[in-house]
């Protein structure tokens, strides 16, 4: 399992670009615990596919991580999992550790 950590602005997102395997029946999952409020966490709409794709095949799917709350700190694990198995351990899991720090890089600070 991966663990990356970030520091993001207030307003600043983070794109994280994960490997899917929805054609095996997996989708990724998220859970956000620590300061959930601190950010929030929305799935980019899925890319056009390659010209020519084999049946099975992996594709990438994007998420967006934003800050929302100074001085939170969140943790977010995303997991792939297949529904209708909810007993299997998550095929993979990958953790990113989120800091939010004050205004997003070139805006003003507030008065």
């Amino acid at each position: 399992m991966e663990v990356r950590k970030v520091a993001l602005g207030v307003g600043e997102s983070y794109e994280l670009r994960l490997t899917g395997r929805g054609a095996r029946g997996y989708v990724w999952t998220w859970q956000v615990t620590g300061d959930a409020d601190a950010v929030s966490v929305d799935e980019a709409p899925p890319l056009p596919p390659p010209v020519q794709v084999l049946p099975g095949a992996p594709l990438e799917r994007t998420y967006a991580v934003r800050g929302r709350c100074p001085g939170g700190r969140a943790r977010i694990r995303f997991a792939q999992i297949r529904p209708p198995y909810p007993q299997e351990a998550p095929y993979d899991e990958f953790v990113l550790e989120v800091e939010v720090t004050g205004a997003a890089q070139g805006a003003a600070p507030a008065s």
